[in-house]
């Protein structure tokens, strides 16, 4: 396949655990789209535990996710690559200065208002009919770890609250796809990925049949969204501590 070069490649990574390739159920899974939001390669799941400690630069770190998405790394000179990362990628300034500094916070409420389970990007969601998972208490601090890891090596400079880069070749952001399920803006950048069948409604062309696919899609199309459309999305607030980080997610799939 011939790629015109170069405009930014929009990633989407679906993170799975650190020993994923155990888990038939979730694994890592990544999808490509370019600047038309065409599938560029093919999507692919598995365990990328061995191509993020291959890779020794965010150059080589690319190289790989392009390679295994059997995009020929010789068509793009020096890509420029946004990806959108479903996994939590901070914890609260009330749980870092919890175990760090031994300052705890005066009470405890509910789940939803915990400060040490959830960040305040998390609070705004639930605020608006959504549940996003906690890396603390739904298990999947092993996902949200990994993803850290991935920014710390490969995009370790925050250019704004919620957006890593290298400075070079790498854009980040965090993704929640679920909170898509009711978003017509994202739905509809779905749609030329959908079976075109009413026998099958909304059942994916090949290479999307499992749900981890499907979710880097969607991560993918956020990322899109992020650089195309950005009136699509919340955006941080003013009073959001930068380390905690912000989820981009549709305004139209938020309840007032």
């Amino acid at each position: 396949m011939t790629y015109p070069n170069p405009t930014t490649l929009f990633v989407g990574w679906d993170v799975g655990g650190w020993n994923c390739d155990r888990n038939p159920a979730s694994r890592d899974a990544l999808v490509v789209l370019d600047a038309e939001r065409r599938l560029v390669g093919k999507p692919w799941r598995g365990n990328l535990r061995r191509t993020i400690n291959q890779a020794s630069s965010t150059e080589q770190f690319v190289d790989g996710l392009l390679r295994l998405c059997e995009i020929d790394p010789a068509l793009h000179q020096a890509p420029r690559m946004l990806m959108g990362i479903d996994t939590p990628l901070g914890f609260s300034r009330p749980f870092i200065d919890l175990i760090t500094r031994g300052i705890a916070v005066p009470t405890v409420g509910e789940s939803s208002s915990n400060p040490y389970l959830h960040r305040r990007t998390e609070h705004f969601l639930f605020e608006r009919g959504l549940y996003p998972l906690s890396p603390i208490k739904d298990m999947i601090g092993s996902q949200a770890t990994k993803g850290m890891h991935v920014l710390g090596r490969f995009a370790p400079i925050r250019e704004a609250c919620g957006v890593w880069t290298d400075g070079q070749m790498l854009r980040a952001i965090e993704a929640y796809p679920s909170a898509c399920k009711r978003s017509a803006c994202i739905e509809a950048l779905r749609v030329p990925f959908h079976v075109e069948e009413v026998s099958v409604p909304r059942s994916f062309v090949p290479g999307f049949e499992h749900v981890d696919a499907q979710d880097a899609l969607t991560c993918a199309l956020l990322a899109w969204a992020f650089e195309h459309r950005p009136q699509w999305l919340a955006q941080p607030m003013a009073d959001i501590d930068p380390v905690e980080v912000w989820i981009f997610v549709p305004e139209d799939g938020l309840r007032a």
